[in-house]
């Protein structure tokens, strides 16, 4: 018996990120950068060499979360080869939060804490010294008077009543979104009445623990005056005019006398976005008139460098004998630290990737972005994905073993077709989840159904698949319409609920409604032409970027 082959490659939707014609397994082939890479000829930030480079350190908090009584810098003032030591007062807006830039968050971290410390290692006060080793003295003789208070490290201890308030702005240790939600919130379909008529319930919970960058340059600026009052700021950032732009705003001057070069970065995974450096460094040039160095050791990157954030969710799942997922339930928790940094626009990532590439009736979510007396949070490599996607493909194997049923047959049941409606109100399209499985399964010689073989994403979807729950909620305040999901995805075609209409109760009979034939397969796109160099792609942190 001839094998047919499975699957349809859909090559053409790739097509504008990499050239299919590649031939490139079994055979070196040279990375455009590796030349200067191992000649030594690639420039970091910190080959730039000043005459009467100055070099900066800072005190940190030995504790997780303490009250400053009283900072004493006099000695380090008077030590040999010390310039400036400088502490909050000394920043002229000393406040930040890397997404309020966009508009979204609150200023809540200081550059140079004043009167709090809310994680181990917080900097309170930055020396300014001719050498590396004087800097280093300089901070081992300031002397802090410390009120120590207590501490959260759990996200849901601290969610919990009478927990310690880690930001006075967020009481609850919550982020608020908007100004009055404190997480975000998913709802598709009824997903208690999807329990209820389930076979099974099947219910687990996943973790993933803090995770360190670990670059192999560690974070770092330097930043020297210029001519014309500028200065000129070497960088390993990630997000150079996001850095530009915190280090204009938290020194309050025109980002015009700001000269910001990035370069090769020597490992960044996203934990190089945030811009805590750049404005210290630019801050001690311009109080000294020299070039400033301000370099994180090993010790300080792994302590105080932004993780990967820790994340917990509970997963609960409705589950039918054959196979079906008709009811799943998340709770998830974000340990954004002590700090908002980007974890507060993780989750609306996270969120908006639920339930997972799975059609399934019945969705609810409620996520929250909590802070901890640990170390700011960051971006790091799909973050707000990886985490709640760890914890999917695991519970879909814990439902695999509870229905006796193939794992990987299991996901081919219950994955996205093209045309089905998902939890976001959007119909599915370019799906591929099938035939992946379907090619993993041939690799690993996995033996499929004959039905699982013949699956296809581009087959059985839409329909019934498509409809709108009559029971989603469509506003904050639980109204809901029994609208029809193909002139929903229709653009401009989905009404406002009507002002002061009742909420529907949810154990409502679901009105009978005319089918909505199958959405027609996508028109391939014709392949665009291979980018230029230097062309623009979309990044989904920082909007687009040159290639």
């Amino acid at each position: 018996m001839t094998q047919q082959p499975m699957i349809d490659f859909r090559k053409q939707y790739f097509a504008n990120e990499r050239d299919d014609n590649l031939n490139e397994i079994g055979k070196p082939t040279r990375r455009q950068d590796i030349t200067g890479h191992v000649t030594g000829r690639s420039p970091f930030y910190d080959d730039h060499l000043f005459e009467g480079l100055l070099h900066m350190r800072c005190a940190r908090s030995p504790h997780h979360a303490a009250r400053i009584r009283r900072i004493d810098t006099a000695a380090a003032e008077r030590m040999p080869g010390v310039l400036r030591v400088l502490t909050g007062k000394d920043v002229p807006r000393n406040l930040n939060t890397l997404l309020s830039l966009l508009d979204f968050g609150i200023d809540d971290e200081p550059l140079l804490s004043t009167e709090r410390v809310r994680y181990r290692g917080e900097p309170v006060a930055a020396v300014i010294a001719t050498s590396d080793v004087r800097a280093r003295d300089a901070v081992a003789a300031i002397r802090v008077e410390w009120e120590q208070l207590p501490h959260v490290l759990d996200v849901e201890e601290a969610v919990k009543p009478g927990a310690p308030v880690v930001l006075d702005i967020y009481p609850n240790n919550k982020f608020v979104y908007h100004g009055k939600y404190d997480h975000q919130k998913l709802r598709f379909g009824d997903v208690e009445a999807g329990f209820r008529g389930a076979d099974m319930v099947v219910e687990g919970r996943y973790q993933m623990s803090p995770i360190e960058q670990a670059p192999m340059e560690t974070c770092g600026a330097i930043a020297a005056p210029e001519q014309n009052g500028r200065f000129v700021c070497h960088t390993s950032t990630q997000a150079l005019f996001f850095s530009l732009a915190t280090a204009a705003k938290v020194l309050e001057t025109p980002s015009s006398r700001l000269h910001f070069i990035g370069g090769t970065v020597g490992g960044g995974f996203g934990g190089k976005v945030d811009s805590i450096h750049e404005p210290l460094a630019v801050l001690g040039a311009m109080l000294t008139g020299r070039p400033v160095k301000f370099m994180w050791d090993r010790e300080e990157e792994m302590q105080v460098g932004a993780p990967r954030g820790a994340e917990r969710w509970y997963l609960k799942d409705g589950v039918m004998r054959d196979g079906r997922i008709v009811a799943r339930r998340f709770t998830g928790y974000f340990d954004s630290g002590a700090y908002t940094r980007l974890s507060s626009y993780a989750i609306i990532k996270g969120v908006g990737h639920l339930p997972g590439p799975y059609t399934i009736p019945n969705v609810a979510a409620d996520v929250y972005c909590v802070y901890t007396n640990r170390t700011p949070a960051t971006a790091m490599r799909g973050f707000g994905i990886t985490g709640v996607d760890f914890a999917i493909e695991a519970h879909m194997d814990k439902v695999a073993e509870a229905v006796g049923m193939n794992p990987i047959e299991l996901r081919i049941l219950n994955a996205y077709r093209d045309g089905d409606m998902k939890a976001h109100r959007r119909l599915a399209k370019n799906c591929a989840l099938i035939e992946c499985c379907q090619v993993v399964a041939e690799k690993a010689g996995v033996k499929l159904s004959p039905a699982m073989l013949a699956a296809a994403s581009t087959r059985d979807g839409g329909g019934e698949r498509a409809r709108l729950p009559a029971h989603t909620a469509t506003d904050e305040h639980g109204r809901v319409q029994g609208f029809q999901a193909s002139s929903y995805a229709k653009k401009g075609a989905r009404p406002p609920p009507p002002p002061g209409a009742p909420a529907l109760p949810t154990t409502a009979p679901v009105p009978a409604r005319r089918d909505v034939p199958p959405a027609p397969p996508p028109t391939p796109t014709p392949a665009p032409a291979a980018p230029r160099a230097g062309s623009m792609r979309f990044s989904s942190l920082s909007g687009f970027r040159r290639r």
